[in-house]
């Protein structure tokens, strides 16, 4: 992981933002370091020992959490048959999740300078921790979706205020030492959380892939309420984007809705072209009223910085090019190499791993090599793995190829997350920082959401309608007829497109890259 630092009015260098290894879950929200004021000093040591006793309830919690989204992410197959759920309903068991996390952030950030940093993250693990279990009792698949809400929207509360409540507990000259540690927990997740799903959707019971969420939430509400000082509010006026928030909420879940139905309905039925269609209408209306609003979710007045405009496009672009890779592979393993949950659970493991050690060298490579540079070869080792698991795709699973481009693709988050989040802050004025990594995290995850989308419904479309839920449930194999073979197909077509992002978004860091120079 890397720290990107910017100049503060009193010459200090102050952390703007670190990225994690974690390349299928939310980048958390590193907010800027609060002013020292005219508090009387404390103890140092009763200083970090309350320090300490935050970080151990958010790194904990964020472990968890994160923990619990990417090990369903290889457990879906298991999910899918259990509940006999429809290709469409396996879609939303994953999408609902996201597409919830990804719109309540920015409003649940501004909301705890209302009621409160502290209340706010207890209130995230009582509603996750409820979320979990009310999951792990539901009887059909749509029932799980409407959990997965409520778990997304704990998480949300979660995600926003962790790092802000780790910012305020520690010193300024110790920051970087509590900030690399509650970091280092997403990285923990990504890597344990595959095996673990696998583990328990195998051995234990595709209940447990939620339930074994539920005593470490409430051990970590319990010592929340008692190791987590209190967090004076702000004071400032709550700002909150209501139309902008409400268009993209409308118009991001018109697209998913679209997207996800084109798996049972086809791309001709009226509710997928509505959908379609409402997206592209909603889309403009939303960066119209952004320009008018006075606290704007987005701040388009940024995009009139060139190097900033396609830095930000590089970053959506790359998101729906890589989030999904773990789930495209665990599904190609499950469903057409018949592998168990655990196995492919294991065998994703090398993304992670590379993903984790590029990023903790980048940093080190932009002593010799400019930020820019990185961001392009990033796009581009993820291309190259993307094809090679194109050249690779067949009926029978080339396991030493699917490690090479997992490789790749963990070099390539590795190198491009951190460079662009340099890339993008770097000549930012100071006041500016904030709302423009909100928008680049927002952008981010939302490109993530759309690439899942765009995965399970490319994979599914040579199939006929009647066989795609087998594809989730992992047992096409089992299905008489030319189902893997389509499969298949599937699977070379969504390399295909993911490929064609991901060339377009080193087209757009190429573009930044020439911007900041001309600049």
């Amino acid at each position: 992981m890397t720290w990107s630092t910017a100049s503060r009015p009193d010459g200090l260098e102050q952390p703007v933002v670190a990225t994690s290894a974690a390349v299928d879950a939310p980048e958390p929200v590193i907010p800027p370091v609060p002013e020292s004021g005219d508090a009387p000093p404390r103890d140092e040591s009763a200083v970090m020992r309350e320090a300490w006793r935050t970080l151990s309830v958010v790194g904990l919690a964020s472990m968890f959490s994160g923990m619990s989204n990417s090990a369903l992410n290889v457990a879906l197959p298991a999910v899918a048959r259990h509940y006999e759920a429809s290709a469409t309903a396996s879609s939303w068991i994953l999408l609902s999740f996201m597409l919830t996390q990804t719109l309540l952030m920015v409003s649940f950030g501004r909301l705890a300078d209302l009621f409160g940093r502290r209340s706010m993250y207890l209130t995230g693990l009582g509603v996750f921790t409820v979320g979990n279990l009310l999951a792990g009792f539901a009887p059909d698949a749509w029932t799980l979706v409407a959990c997965r809400v409520l778990q997304a929207a704990g998480a949300a509360m979660l995600l926003t205020n962790s790092a802000a409540l780790v910012t305020g507990a520690f010193p300024r000259h110790r920051l970087g030492q509590g900030m690399g540690i509650y970091l280092a927990s997403f990285s923990v997740a990504q890597l344990l959380g595959p095996t673990l799903g696998g583990f328990l959707a195998e051995n234990v019971g595709v209940q447990w892939l939620f339930w074994f969420n539920v005593p470490v939430g409430i051990g970590c509400l319990i010592w929340g309420m008692r190791a987590l000082p209190p967090v004076p509010r702000s004071g400032e006026r709550l700002a909150l984007d209501v139309p902008g928030n409400l268009l993209a909420f409308l118009g991001l879940g018109c697209g998913l809705v679209a997207l996800s139905q084109v798996t049972s309905l086809g791309w001709s039925d009226p509710l997928v072209v509505g959908g379609l269609v409402a997206f592209a209408v909603l889309l403009p209306a939303f960066l119209v009223v952004e320009r008018r609003v006075r606290d704007p979710l987005m701040d388009t007045r940024l995009f009139e910085d060139r190097s900033f405009s396609w830095g930000l496009s590089a970053s959506f672009l790359n998101a729906i090019g890589q989030f999904g890779v773990v789930l495209l592979v665990s599904l190609y393993l499950q469903a057409v190499g018949g592998d168990d949950a655990l196995s492919a659970g294991l065998k994703v493991l090398p993304l992670a791993v590379s993903a984790l050690l590029f990023s903790a060298g980048s940093g080190y490579l932009q002593r010799w090599i400019e930020a820019h540079t990185l961001t392009v070869l990033g796009n581009a080792a993820t291309a190259a793995g993307l094809g090679v698991l194109l050249a690779f795709a067949g009926a029978e699973v080339n396991y030493a190829a699917v490690v090479v481009a997992l490789v790749l693709v963990g070099a390539g988050s590795g190198f491009f997350m951190p460079s662009n989040t340099q890339v993008l802050l770097a000549n930012l004025p100071t006041e500016r920082l904030g709302i423009a990594n909100g928008m680049r995290l927002m952008l981010q995850n939302t490109g993530a959401v759309l690439g899942t989308a765009v995965i399970l419904t490319v994979l599914t479309m040579p199939l006929p309608i009647e066989l795609r839920r087998y594809v989730f449930a992992g047992t096409i194999s089992d299905v008489p007829g030319d189902g893997v073979r389509d499969l298949v197909t599937g699977y070379q077509w969504t390399c295909i497109t993911m490929l064609v992002v991901c060339l377009v978004a080193m087209v757009c860091s190429l573009g930044a890259r020439r911007a900041d120079r001309r600049a």
